[in-house]
């Protein structure tokens, strides 16, 4: 028994190296500085050796027998072998051949990357300017593979690559010195010389303007000459080589359930109905008849827009300020990590979501950081800003990535590793959160939350609309102002988020509804004994799993608590 425990975490301890090995950006983002001077190997040839690893470990870990393991260990032996095959799978659809869209891509990873790292010597800073000239052979591998998928007709919808070159021309037409590539050359740590200082400078930006840029240059050439005019015509998933299999494949990745796309827009139908009748409630509360009116009533109001950009990082700030003092009537354990409210980079904006959390590290030196979109602030609305902040940062993702890094006793990858389902499905349980320890006293706001639900829900009806029912990018917009208050700007851009990266958008709801059902089930079992603050540590105490495992262990936790369930729950 001891060395089958020991030959797993070896080989989990293994397995976890070659991925920081081969994603140094990753390990960079996690505060894992030894490979701070490398990038991504972007090759084809790169991806079918990584591949041919994944099949040895999978081989190897099937040999290890799990009879006898502990729960966290058997956790962590189904998750990690689930994720290989999981890998191998995906590798049928060949996803390396359209590598880049309005959603990022080798034009957006660098720029990103660089705010997450610190710079406190000058390795820190050599590291860096090692990854700027290497930036210019990423770009070639990258193409290549483009190219491939060019032939294959694995594209991209072409409108939204017209996006993405906005974003690449932006970016590739910067002075060396206002690039976000140059940020680490804004401050400077007192322990580091003048002299040093100046050759570090002349370095990167030499690196910057003579190498990278270029090569940025190139890539927007490419795109606008070759690679945007082969664009697909049609949004939807469907139509690639495939199409329908893969998104099957994509629901199954994003939710980690097998349910079939007519079964998730009949979800999306009843949960619209639903949150729709709680909302006219508010409405006709306000002294409106009808949900048209006031949702017209709420954009027209100065009131419930912010007056600037600061203003909106206040409102966020606000209501972060108040959801911590609450903290401990949710949760028996409670994160160390710190949480900070900063603005979007200006080059995503557009594009970009209202507001996304970037975790911090776990060793604190960077915070956890919920990055608002500003672009367009004054347009915005201010009734969904407090059920945002509720999912983005406590109790939402702050609260469950922080103690998901901060977990011991387990293999590192489980510190990291992310099922869309469980960790958005969270985010959006925590907004309702704030509805059940008396936030949300503005009607507006709590009419926000509702909004916010419903925009979860029409993800459900129009990710699989576009993708497995061939709806047509205005049938989308065309359901989201029939059914949600959301604003122009939000719409815009949040369809061509579900286009760009499909079945991702059905997390969320499914996420929610599952923590919802197991809340309830464990409730009605254990009755007067239902802990609610025990019963969220033991859904985020072990990070995120796939939601057939997250039941099993509230199923399991259930037994323990002395509460017995029902038939047609009982494993």
């Amino acid at each position: 028994m001891a060395a089958r425990e020991k030959e797993l975490n070896d080989l989990l301890e293994e397995i976890w190296q070659n991925n920081l090995r081969q994603s140094p950006e990753f390990a960079s983002s996690i505060g894992d500085k030894r490979y701070n001077d490398k990038i991504t190997d972007y090759s084809i040839r790169a991806y079918n050796d990584e591949l041919t690893r994944e099949q040895q470990y999978i081989l190897r870990l099937a040999a290890i027998n799990p009879q006898g393991f502990s729960a966290q260990e058997r956790i962590s032996y189904d998750l990690q072998l689930q994720q290989l095959m999981q890998d191998q799978e995906a590798s049928e659809f060949k996803e390396w051949e359209m590598p880049v869209n309005q959603m990022g891509g080798i034009y957006s990873e660098y720029p990103e990357l660089v705010r997450q790292l610190s710079f406190d010597s000058i390795k820190d800073y050599n590291d860096w300017i090692a990854r700027l000239h290497a930036i210019p052979r990423a770009f070639d591998q990258v193409t290549e593979a483009m190219e491939i998928g060019m032939e294959e007709k694995r594209m991209p919808p072409k409108y939204l690559l017209e996006q993405t070159l906005v974003q690449v021309r932006e970016l590739a037409h910067q002075k060396p010195e206002d690039s976000p590539l140059a940020m680490p050359l804004k401050h400077f740590p007192a322990s580091i010389s003048a002299a040093d200082q100046q050759r570090i400078r002349t370095e990167m930006l030499a690196a910057i303007g003579k190498e990278v840029l270029p090569a940025y240059l190139r890539f927007e050439h490419y795109m606008q000459v070759s690679y945007v005019p082969a664009g697909r015509t049609d949004p939807g998933i469907w139509s690639l080589p495939d199409g329908d299999r893969y998104y099957q494949f994509c629901i199954h990745r994003e939710t980690t359930t097998r349910m079939t796309p007519a079964q998730i827009h009949q979800i999306g139908l009843d949960e619209v109905k639903r949150d729709e009748i709680e909302m006219l409630a508010i409405a006709e509360k306000m002294g409106y008849s009808d949900l048209k009116s006031f949702r017209a009533a709420v954009a027209a109001n100065p009131k419930l827009h912010p007056a600037s950009a600061a203003a909106l990082l206040q409102a966020y700030s606000g209501f972060e300020q108040g959801m911590e003092a609450k903290l401990p009537t949710l949760f028996y354990h409670l994160p160390k990590a710190k949480l900070e409210v900063v603005t979007i980079p200006a080059y995503r904006a557009k594009n970009a979501a209202a507001a996304y959390y970037e975790e911090g590290t776990a060793d604190g030196t960077r915070p956890g950081r919920i990055t608002v979109n500003t672009y367009n602030a004054t347009q915005r609305s201010l009734d969904d800003v407090e059920a945002i902040a509720y999912h983005e940062g406590v109790p939402g993702h702050h609260m469950q990535i922080s103690m998901a890094e901060e977990m011991q006793g387990v293999p590192e990858f489980r510190k990291y590793v992310s099922y869309t389902a469980f960790v958005e499905g969270w985010a959006l349980y925590a907004e309702r959160l704030g509805k059940e320890v008396g936030f949300y006293q503005d009607p507006y706001s709590d009419y926000g939350r509702l909004d916010n639900d419903e925009w979860r829900a029409i993800r459900l009806v129009v990710d699989t609309g576009v993708h497995s029912m061939h709806w047509s990018r205005q049938q989308m917009v065309d359901y989201f102002h029939q059914h949600s208050s959301l604003d122009e700007t939000n719409i815009q851009s949040e369809v061509d988020r579900y286009i760009g990266w499909p079945g991702q958008a059905l997390a969320y709801k499914v996420g929610q509804l599952k923590i919802l059902q197991l809340r309830e089930r464990a409730r009605q079992a254990l009755g007067a004994k239902f802990d609610l603050r025990a019963f969220h540590d033991e859904v985020i105490d072990s990070g995120a799993l796939p939601l057939g495992v997250l039941e099993s262990r509230v199923d399991a936790w259930i037994i323990a608590q002395g509460g017995h369930l029902p038939p047609a729950e009982t494993k």
